[in-house]
């Protein structure tokens, strides 16, 4: 892995969010000419604070992936994309669902059909979603799962998804998408709710209050942050991930109950209370969910290295010194 990305040109979609500022650290170590794009609208989670510390050592182009006039001109000459900007609110889907069409599904056919026509030998990884599998049939979900959205935001990651994996096989532009399950760690969004609600729980116990956990009994497995770097470098310089989607997933199951538990241990202290699930929230809940991640680690030979406690101290770390930048 260490010289595969050396002197490349990699283009980040959504690269001053969670995901993309944390892989655009990586990249820099790992010797690549590193551009990000980012829209900064504030709802959906691009921060400059993310990349204080490289921002010295990677380009940042401040663009909307809807831009295409902008977007043609970013991915010439590029090696590698990670397109990773889209919005992840379920409710702010459902509330708004032509926004969220036009960012999820229709830029990302825009984004495509740019690459088709000015960079076709590019390498795309498209972050997914293991939320379009809906109320699973069985556990673990393998990616055999029927595909069943419960949202109007897993429908349309749902058709971004497919689009790369159908110009993969059509126009041979090499691309690939990871179906992330719940992501968390330094970097993510703390504020609200849009991105993981475990960024609530953790804000709420930096500030010593106690935080609510809906339900409880939901099984759930995460994926720390360094892990999910892992899993998106390695899909990129592998090519037997082309026209492949993988699920990931984490190093155990537990229920919501036990997730709140090891996470007040990890701050060392704070509190808690059970609530019934909010009706509004309860339509479109997912129940248990955890991965069958056994394809990803056979044929890249990845996994998650970064257990839950280990991930909750570091992620409780990071916000108890940087918190003022996240609210």
């Amino acid at each position: 892995m260490s010289g595969a990305f050396s002197q490349r040109k990699v283009l980040i979609t959504g690269g001053l969010g969670f995901i993309g500022a944390n892989l655009a650290r990586r990249l820099v170590a790992l010797g690549a000419r590193v551009t990000l794009v980012d829209s900064l609208i504030p709802e959906y989670g691009g921060n400059l604070f993310n990349i204080a510390d490289i921002e010295d050592r990677v380009r940042v182009n401040i663009s909307d992936v809807r831009d295409t006039h902008s977007m043609k001109y970013l991915v010439q000459g590029q090696d590698v994309l990670f397109n990773l900007a889209g919005q992840t609110s379920h409710m702010d889907s459902m509330q708004d669902p032509f926004t969220d069409l036009d960012i999820n599904a229709r830029a990302q056919l825009a984004i495509l059909e740019t690459c088709r026509h000015h960079n076709p030998g590019i390498k795309v990884v498209f972050a997914s979603t293991r939320q379009f599998y809906g109320k699973p049939d069985y556990l673990p979900v393998d990616e055999k799962h029927l595909l069943r959205p419960v949202d109007v935001n897993g429908i349309n990651k749902m058709a971004g998804e497919w689009y790369h994996i159908l110009y993969n096989n059509v126009y041979g532009i090499h691309a690939c998408a990871l179906r992330l399950t719940n992501s968390y760690g330094p970097c993510m969004r703390v504020k609200d709710a849009r991105q993981t609600f475990l960024g609530i729980w953790v804000r709420l116990l930096v500030e010593g209050k106690p935080f609510e956990v809906w339900g409880g009994e939901q099984l759930r497995d995460f994926t720390y942050i360094d892990d999910v770097v892992d899993a998106l470098l390695q899909a990129a310089a592998n090519e037997t991930a082309n026209g492949k989607v993988y699920n990931l997933g984490g190093d155990r199951v537990v229920s919501l109950a036990q997730l709140a538990e090891l996470t007040v241990a990890a701050n060392g202290g704070g509190a808690f209370t059970l609530r019934e699930f909010p009706a509004d929230r309860k339509r479109i809940d997912i129940g248990d969910y955890y991965a069958d991640d056994r394809l990803i680690r056979a044929e890249l030979g990845w996994a998650p290295r970064i257990g839950l406690e280990e991930g909750l101290a570091r992620t409780l770390a990071y916000y108890r010194e940087h918190l003022a930048h996240y609210l």
